[in-house]
């Protein structure tokens, strides 16, 4: 939008300046999501390195074993809103440099991400910092789809990989009794890795960074579209959950294990292999903790008791390379990694990681305006 309609067309001038004052406020609820998804993530990943993921009650394995794969997911989603938050200003005016602009900056992004997530992936195979740098590459040159697009690329994704299983041996490389990948660092078996058979592999997890970029074009200030928003995401996620569950029983009665394990492959909501039903319920999940988040964010934003997961939030890249860095060195030492710990421990150990990582982001955030690794992406990559 240039002067001259700002001149000529000042209403239109009014509706611009209130969409970029809108894309300056930060909505908490936001960084409130990112906190929880950390907390999440450092559950699931801390009680597979210590071998606890079976070792406790059963109801206790099961509730924990929600976090499976959601978390990572609610994680790429809350992605996928930055991506639409961060190139809002060039969607709305339909200023071409602008968008070229916001498209560089995300590209920075993604090759920072893609290259410390290699990086990390060195100590951390399980990493999923360089698949983010890959879907925010692609997301960079989709910044003008519509929205009807992203749900078609998404869909197209998830078809995908699903013939891809059937087509395609899914367990080449691995070893599942150490979770290690063969064949990681040769050239085939990275990209087999990043696009097919890796922990997050983009397809189809490029789903749910699409999904983030659809929410974020949504009006979430707006409580109608928040309660849609919610209602949907918890509605697919139950349905995904409840029919996955009925085939499972169904198909495998009687049969062998083997057979049975290819039936919870297809039809179950595991998140390796990421199947249809997975990918829904993942979507679902994170969409109704995005739209939940964001509500509670209006409702108590100057709540004393939400600031702290805010500012945790908004240090969720550093705090997901200190949990591996820092906490699993800690596990390490007491001589817990590798070894059939309890869940409650594994728990215990999640939860001692997350008091000290809210205390440290509020620390922090009370002298620096960003996070030590948001620090260092901010001034190698630009911000806006």
């Amino acid at each position: 939008m240039g002067l001259r309609t700002l001149l000529h067309r000042p209403e239109d001038g009014l509706n611009f300046l209130q969409r970029v004052s809108q894309v300056k406020k930060r909505i908490i609820g936001y960084d409130f999501a990112r906190a929880l998804a950390v907390f999440g993530m450092v559950v699931v990943n801390f009680k597979i390195v210590m071998g606890a993921e079976q070792n406790g009650p059963d109801w206790l394995v099961r509730l924990v074993g929600m976090f499976d794969g959601r978390a990572a997911a609610t994680f790429v989603v809350l992605a996928g809103v930055g991506v639409s938050l961060a190139s809002q200003r060039g969607r709305a005016s339909g200023d071409r440099e602008q968008a070229a602009k916001e498209r560089n900056t995300l590209l920075r992004r993604a090759l920072f991400l893609f290259v410390g997530g290699m990086l990390y992936a060195a100590i951390y195979p399980a990493d999923i910092l360089h698949f983010y740098g890959i879907y925010i590459g692609v997301a960079a040159f989709a910044l003008a789809a519509s929205t009807r697009q992203l749900w078609t690329y998404s869909a197209l994704l998830v078809i995908a990989f699903a013939v891809m299983l059937f087509a395609l041996d899914y367990e080449r490389e691995w070893d599942w009794d150490t979770l290690e990948y063969a064949g990681f660092w040769t050239p085939s078996g990275m990209v087999r890795h990043l696009f097919y058979n890796g922990f997050h592999p983009v397809i189809p997890w490029l789903a749910f960074l699409f999904v983030g970029m659809i929410l974020g074009r949504r009006d979430m200030g707006d409580r109608s579209v928040r309660w849609r928003v919610f209602a949907w995401g918890l509605g697919a996620a139950l349905a995904a959950e409840g029919i996955s569950w009925l085939l499972v029983h169904a198909l495998s009665a009687g049969v062998g294990a083997a057979e049975r394990e290819i039936v919870v492959a297809s039809f179950g909501t595991s998140a390796m292999p990421p199947m249809p039903f997975y990918m829904i319920a993942g979507a679902g999940t994170a969409s109704a903790v995005v739209a939940a988040s964001v509500a509670l964010g209006e409702r108590y934003e100057d709540a004393a008791w939400i600031r702290p997961f805010v500012r945790t939030g908004q240090l969720s890249l550093t705090l997901y390379v200190a949990h591996v860095v820092l906490g699993m060195s800690v596990l390490e030492a007491v001589g817990w990694m590798g070894t059939a710990q309890t869940l409650p421990r594994a728990l215990f150990a999640a939860t001692a990681f997350s008091v000290v990582g809210v205390v440290f982001s509020n620390l922090w955030l009370a002298r620096y305006k960003l996070g030590p690794l948001e620090a260092i992406m901010h001034k190698l990559t630009g911000r806006k």
